[in-house]
């Protein structure tokens, strides 16, 4: 229908077991998120990440994600998980995150004092841009959230909000913000690493509330 906003996109992310995947894929999920970073509890080896993948079914995206890595991991990953997306939370330049001939995601560490815009474009080929709590040296996966009124009304690229969403908040971040996606791990878990099913269900449900006119 003309003038009918976009749905929003749905990434959960941290997985660690198949199972936990497999259930965020029936629940709609539209992404499934697996780190690769050794500062992660949440990290994952090659094989593992395989075997989540593996459980997956079509059209839902498998999100590799990296911290600052060796070029070598991240093609050891990709040979083993065949990702559908990278992402890069570290200082990864531009010409890096491309070098993979795969489409990618670029953290944007909303802990700093940054100039948005011209963070985005020092990454003009990102598919899109994870807006994360953590500074610069930070990861994601912490909870903690940002101020949502520091991102800016005019959306040139996809925006995906993440940072201390959890299905209590969610639906006011979707309403507030109006994201292309929000991305969640540590509040859809109950240790880390660990996904809560009914925390899932409640999330998915309630970014589903959130589009309703």
């Amino acid at each position: 229908m003309s003038g009918a906003r976009a749905r929003t996109r749905v990434k959960l992310c941290g997985m660690t077991r198949a199972e936990d995947a497999a259930a965020a894929a029936a629940l709609g999920a539209d992404a499934i998120g697996m780190v690769f970073s050794a500062r992660s509890p949440r990290r994952l080896s090659p094989d593992r990440g395989a075997a989540i993948a593996a459980a997956l079914p079509p059209f839902v995206s498998r999100v590799a994600l990296f911290f600052d890595p060796d070029p070598a991991e991240v093609h050891a990953v990709i040979e083993a998980v065949r990702p559908d997306l990278l992402q890069f939370h570290g200082a990864e330049p531009a010409d890096f995150c491309r070098s993979f001939g795969r489409a990618y995601l670029k953290a944007v560490p909303m802990g700093d004092d940054l100039d948005f815009d011209a963070y985005l474009a020092r990454y003009p080929d990102a598919v899109g841009f994870v807006l994360d709590a953590h500074a610069s040296g930070g990861q994601g996966g912490t909870g903690r959230r940002f101020d949502w009124d520091r991102i800016p009304a005019r959306r040139d690229r996809p925006l995906l909000l993440a940072g201390g969403l959890a299905p209590g908040n969610v639906r006011d971040a979707v309403r507030r913000v109006r994201p292309y996606g929000v991305d969640v791990a540590s509040g859809i878990e109950s240790a880390p690493g660990l996904k809560d099913y009914e925390k899932m269900r409640a999330f998915v449900a309630e970014v589903a509330r959130a589009d309703e006119p």
